[in-house]
């Protein structure tokens, strides 16, 4: 799957491919780098655009609710890797290079857990959750 010219390849959410994302600004993951698909299946049959999650091999285990760490034996990278849901993006079916493999079906259960910490669907504490809630009523009321 050369740069420029994507080939009909099958993407399916799960799998890992070799993406270019640059050019990035400020901390956005960047270069030749593994990401994972965590965009669905009709989406990734039918759009121009993938929706991914940046995987690095910088940090070897998870750190935040927001990571997911993946074994390099067991999923067939080089190095054992974090997948960073706080790092998802929507990218060109043309930045994608080689398909490395395909997650299993519980690291894909981590991954939707990850996601969903990520676009604040899932709660993270009770406490911050009145808070944040308070505040947001506060300016939804005040703006309206």
């Amino acid at each position: 799957m050369g740069g420029g010219a994507m080939a009909k390849v099958e993407i399916k959410r799960g799998d890992i491919f070799y993406a270019d994302l640059s050019p990035v600004i400020g901390s956005e993951q960047g270069g030749m780098r593994p990401v994972v698909i965590v965009q669905n299946d009709i989406g990734n049959h039918y759009s121009p655009t993938v929706i991914v999650a940046a995987i690095t091999a910088r940090i070897q285990k998870p750190k935040m609710p927001t990571h997911v760490g993946i074994n390099s034996e067991y999923v067939g990278i080089e190095k054992d890797s974090v997948i960073l849901l706080e790092q998802i993006r929507t990218i060109d079916k043309q930045r994608l290079r080689d398909r490395v493999t395909h997650l299993d079906d519980d690291t894909m259960k981590r991954v939707d857990h990850a996601l969903l910490v990520s676009i604040g669907l899932l709660n993270q504490g009770a406490k911050h959750k009145q808070q944040r809630s308070a505040s947001s009523t506060y300016k939804i009321k005040k703006t309206v």
